[in-house]
């Protein structure tokens, strides 16, 4: 009987097909289908039990992305839970039975930004940004990676206190946050590789939770942690690109800056995506870096020529969209003014970010006017700088090619180049060049 019980932990766990294509291949099986499923009601099915005053004593893990921080963050729920922690403190206060929810505010993906971050300055910009999203009472800020097991041990031990003996634990957050790889994380923290531990599904594909899963192997006694399906926020604009646009978008290496320094009439793009336009400025000129994927292409130039750019580069040069077709089915833009001060040139002061895409930092001693174009419907926030470094060597006026389509010229050039010398070779030489061409190019796009 023991034989078998060892040969029954040793065997993998058994997936569905959906959670099978996810984990080995980073992609649902059928796209078509997954239109199809319907969607999670999160409100009535775990929002009712948050803000319950009776029952088990619940906590929140507000679970947000730290390179997309206002897009990912939760606002509604946010808002829910702590309405709900402010009504059942007053009644506790007034000797009335009930249960007050806690809000623990977890930053996922730090090993993403910068280390020589202050610590302390982060966690003050986070709890501003976050009260200004809703969330008023948040009992402690943890920052973690789970890649790199950073905050996981202090995180685990928070949340094991808070559950109690039988408490429940919500992990709450948007659409690919990294809820499931933190849980996975922290039942790896708890447990080592024990083979007892049901691991959750986890995929670089926004929705892979689908219903609410008990993580099993984390707290102890009879209290209880769940994963609920990722919050779609239709304002983060990767929820409008298909699997390889948001490829190039999704930022999977620590954010190094981008900087230009511009002047009034001048435009920067990232990829086709997003347009900064320098409007008016009170002073010669500013400092605008771009942090995003290093995989999106940029562009500055005069605003004049910004229709020409439109014209004859998007969806090319300038990509997302991919293609011409892509370039209409994703809409029309629209813009938005912001009207912006600094005190200092050598550090950026604000923010303009988009959600689900990066932001432009802006360094300025003086005032400026500033016009962002994106498309409809993509949310666009102006806020205090997350990261005032600028980069030590600025970019140039005209296209900054994505490292993909850097590298691929380079190897296509250098291929032509001594195709030409050669040209008496044979068909079979020049077929085998081209071969190891697309591996190199294939190989880089997998590495990011």
């Amino acid at each position: 009987m023991a034989e078998n019980e060892s040969v029954l932990e040793k065997r993998p766990p058994v997936v569905c097909a959906r959670c099978h294509s996810l984990r080995h291949y980073g992609k649902v099986k059928d796209p078509t289908v997954e239109n199809l499923l319907p969607e999670f009601d999160f409100y009535h099915t775990v929002g009712k039990r948050l803000v319950s005053s009776s029952g088990a004593r619940s906590a929140v893990l507000l679970v947000v992305d730290a390179a997309d921080f206002d897009g990912s963050f939760p606002k509604k729920v946010a808002r829910l839970v702590s309405d709900s922690i402010e009504e059942n403190f007053t009644a506790w206060k007034e000797g009335k039975p009930g249960n007050v929810a806690r809000i623990l505010l977890v930053v996922t993906k730090i090993d993403l930004l910068p280390t020589s971050l202050s610590p302390v300055g982060l966690e003050q910009w986070v709890r501003r940004r976050a009260r200004e999203g809703g969330a008023s009472v948040i009992k402690k800020v943890h920052f973690v990676s789970s890649v790199r097991n950073w905050g996981l041990k202090n995180l685990t031990e928070d949340v094991i206190e808070l559950a109690g003996a039988r408490g429940h634990v919500w992990a709450v957050g948007a659409q690919n946050a990294g809820k499931s790889t933190l849980l996975n994380a922290m039942a790896k923290c708890v447990n080592g590789n024990e083979r007892k531990v049901s691991y959750l599904t986890e995929a670089p594909v926004p929705g892979t939770t689908l219903g609410i899963v008990r993580v099993e192997g984390v707290l102890p006694g009879q209290a209880k942690l769940f994963d609920t399906p990722g919050l779609l926020n239709p304002q983060q604009i990767t929820t409008r690109l298909n699997r390889e646009e948001q490829r190039l978008v999704h930022i999977s290496k620590v954010l190094k800056p981008r900087t230009y320094r511009i002047k009034e009439g001048h435009s920067v793009h990232i990829g086709g995506l997003m347009r900064l336009d320098i409007e008016e400025l009170s002073v010669d000129s500013l400092y605008v870096t771009v942090w995003a994927s290093p995989y999106l292409p940029l562009h500055m130039g005069k605003t004049e020529n910004v229709g020409t750019m439109v014209e004859d580069h998007f969806g090319h040069q300038l990509q997302p969209p991919i293609g011409d077709k892509r370039v209409k089915e994703l809409g029309k833009w629209v813009r938005q003014e912001f009207r912006v001060s600094g005190n200092r040139w050598d550090s950026s002061s604000v923010d303009v970010a988009a959600a689900g895409l990066g932001w432009f930092g802006i360094g300025l001693k003086g005032e400026a006017i500033l016009g962002v174009w994106t498309y409809e419907g993509v949310g666009v926030v102006l806020r205090d700088a997350l990261i005032p470094y600028r980069a030590q060597n600025f970019e140039v006026t005209g296209f900054t090619v994505s490292k993909i389509v850097s590298k691929a010229d380079q190897a296509l050039n250098k291929s032509l180049s001594q195709g030409e010398k050669k040209r008496k070779q044979s068909n079979q030489e020049v077929v085998a060049s081209a071969e190891l061409l697309v591996s190199a190019v294939h190989e880089d796009a997998n590495s990011c």
